[in-house]
């Protein structure tokens, strides 16, 4: 699909959309197209100066005059360098400022998107988006719009002096001009087919690393370094092909310019000596020439790279595009601000589907007063995480009421709820930095003496401060330098920073080893005192003591009750997986 896109025809509404992003730096937009403007009669001069300085001094042996005009000659060329230095750098920081507060955009814009977009959308092309993309954004400005409106217009400049010194020698200068339009026209298209590649193949490259350096571990287990390193090599050796395939275009191009103004100059050597013998042309003319012939050849060499610059850059732009237009589907947020909750949860009769009508959740109703404790089991798919979720309002259930205290949970505003209500995950997600900022979250509001009574009252202080260096102890990326157990209590201290007034336990005890469940266990009867608490777990004998445990099967309450009560029931779903985990335990 990106290789469609890539290859559609010029955007003008596209392009106009990507100028207007620099509309907030006017003075910097308007001098660079000033500058622009201004530098084209500038850099064109020169030449025309040395024709006078010929004709008009040294042929007839004025020596002030000479002098005069070499002044003049340098100013000029002084004052061309200013002006490049200063275009450059206007264009390049028009390009940056503008990419700083696009990235900031997206990245919003990120960060505003519900939870159904990053289920289906893969991590690496949000990131790509956000740096890779909309850093090619910045040749629009750099090496784009603008700087090809520079050299037309240095052109332009070119040729209307060419015409003005002598109309015979710029028509033999411009009779090569249909073969480099010509070449510039098929290097343009080679080139921007052999990019396609490029971005192509090193797309596939990402992705392989990706998922190969993150499951190395499997990668290993099963012995398949050589197999995946094999594969590596067939990936690495077309993205090389690839590469020299767009260096080949620009290997044959540049010579093939080199020998076009070089016909042109060999014309204009041609016909210019006779015409000078013969009167009608003038030496400072002939002299001249050759470099108005530099001056026109070298952005025509160029210009066609910066136009296949400038439609990678659009490209990248309109997939950035897609992302700053995609609509947010906000959930509906109410103005009851959620300051202090009790408790009480109750669903009413909830229909609940990710996609379309399967429902995981079917007609689902049950209450929990405040300050007790629910858990949940059922098998995988069974619905369990899907009612956190939508508790939590990570998603708009269908059908049905839920609510806080009496009162709807639409009717809470979202900002708020969430602040009342912590997740323990599974999956501990751990940033890189110290533990202590890890527990807080660089929430300055929260002190160390606040973090470190937390990690003390589930006992979590014990093994922190056996790390080297204790709380400000390095975390490295996703805590791998931790055990599943402690990264499992720094999220308990974590929970317990926040003092929310529900806790929610999704499966946070299902990969500790049976020496940390003990400490876990305690760190958990710690959190759940005096709050609501919905533990979902796979280890039964966590949840023993739980006020309320509830069996779901295919989105739908099977069973309520106590342990003790559900155990009991001769042909019970809770009571065949209470025994399957006892004789298990017990084997």
């Amino acid at each position: 699909m990106e290789q469609q896109k890539d290859g559609k025809s010029f955007d003008l509404q596209l392009l106009l959309r990507i100028l207007r992003l620099g509309f907030p730096y006017k003075r910097l937009f308007i001098l660079s197209a000033v500058l622009a403007i201004v530098i084209a009669p500038v850099s064109s001069i020169r030449p025309y100066l040395i024709q006078r300085m010929v004709d008009l001094n040294i042929l007839t042996g004025d020596i002030d005059g000479m002098v005069f005009m070499t002044i003049i000659l340098f100013a000029t060329l002084l004052a061309d360098v200013l002006l490049r230095y200063v275009f450059i750098y206007s264009t390049n920081l028009l390009g940056q400022s503008v990419i700083r507060d696009l990235r900031n955009r997206v990245f919003r814009q990120i960060m505003a998107m519900d939870i159904r977009y990053f289920d289906k959308t893969p991590i690496g092309t949000s990131t790509t988006r956000t740096i890779s993309d909309i850093e090619t954004i910045n040749s629009v400005f750099s090496q784009g719009v603008i700087t090809i409106i520079a050299d037309l217009l240095g052109l332009i400049a070119v040729i209307a002096i060419m015409f003005s010194s002598s109309w015979q020698l710029a028509l033999i200068c411009l009779s090569t001009m249909p073969l480099m339009i010509i070449a510039s026209y098929i290097f343009k298209e080679k080139v921007k087919a052999a990019f396609q590649k490029v971005r192509t193949q090193i797309a596939r490259m990402n992705a392989f690393l990706q998922e190969r350096i993150t499951g190395m571990r499997i990668v290993q287990i099963f012995n398949a370094e050589q197999k995946e390193s094999d594969k590596f090599k067939i990936i690495n050796r077309e993205y090389t092909q690839a590469n020299i395939d767009s260096i080949f275009h620009y290997a044959v191009f540049f010579p093939a310019v080199e020998i076009i103004s070089a016909i042109s100059l060999g014309l204009m050597v041609w016909w210019g000596a006779g015409s000078v013998l013969e009167g009608g042309v003038t030496m400072g003319a002939l002299i001249a020439f050759p470099v108005y012939l530099t001056m026109l050849f070298r952005p025509i060499r160029f210009m066609a790279d910066k136009f296949n610059t400038l439609q990678m850059g659009m490209v990248a732009a309109e997939r950035v595009f897609q992302i700053l237009d995609k609509p947010i589907e906000s959930l509906q947020d109410g103005d009851v601000k959620a300051e202090k909750l009790k408790g009480k949860i109750c669903f009413d009769n909830v229909w609940f589907a990710y996609e379309d009508d399967n429902y995981v959740l079917k007609d689902l109703s049950f209450q929990m007063e405040a300050g007790k404790t629910l858990a949940i089991v059922g098998s995988t798919g069974s619905g369990k995480s899907t009612i956190i979720n939508i508790l939590n309002r990570f998603y708009e259930y269908d059908k049905g009421t839920i609510k806080i205290d009496d009162i709807e949970l639409h009717q809470f505003e979202i900002a708020s709820l969430r602040r009342r209500i912590v997740m323990v995950l599974q999956d501990v997600f751990l940033f890189s930095g110290s533990i202590i900022d890890n527990i807080r979250l660089n929430d300055p509001a929260v002190s160390d003496e606040q973090v470190i009574k937390a990690a003390e009252l589930i006992r979590a202080n014990e093994f922190i401060e056996k790390l080297p260096g204790g709380y400000q102890f390095m975390v490295s990326e996703r805590g791998s330098n931790l055990s599943m157990g402690q990264r499992q209590l720094i999220s308990f201290v974590r929970a317990l920073i926040f003092d929310p007034d529900i806790l929610i336990l999704d499966e946070a005890t299902s990969s500790i080893d049976s020496e940390s469940e003990s400490l876990i266990q305690y760190a958990i009867e710690k959190l759940i005192i005096k709050r609501s608490s919905i533990i979902i777990a796979h280890r039964l004998s966590t949840i023993r003591h739980a006020d309320y445990i509830m069996v779901l099967e295919k989105g739908r309450m099977m069973e309520w009750g106590t342990h003790d009560e559900l155990v009991l029931k001769p042909e019970g779903k809770y009571r065949e997986l209470y025994e399957m985990q006892f004789v298990k335990e017990t084997v």
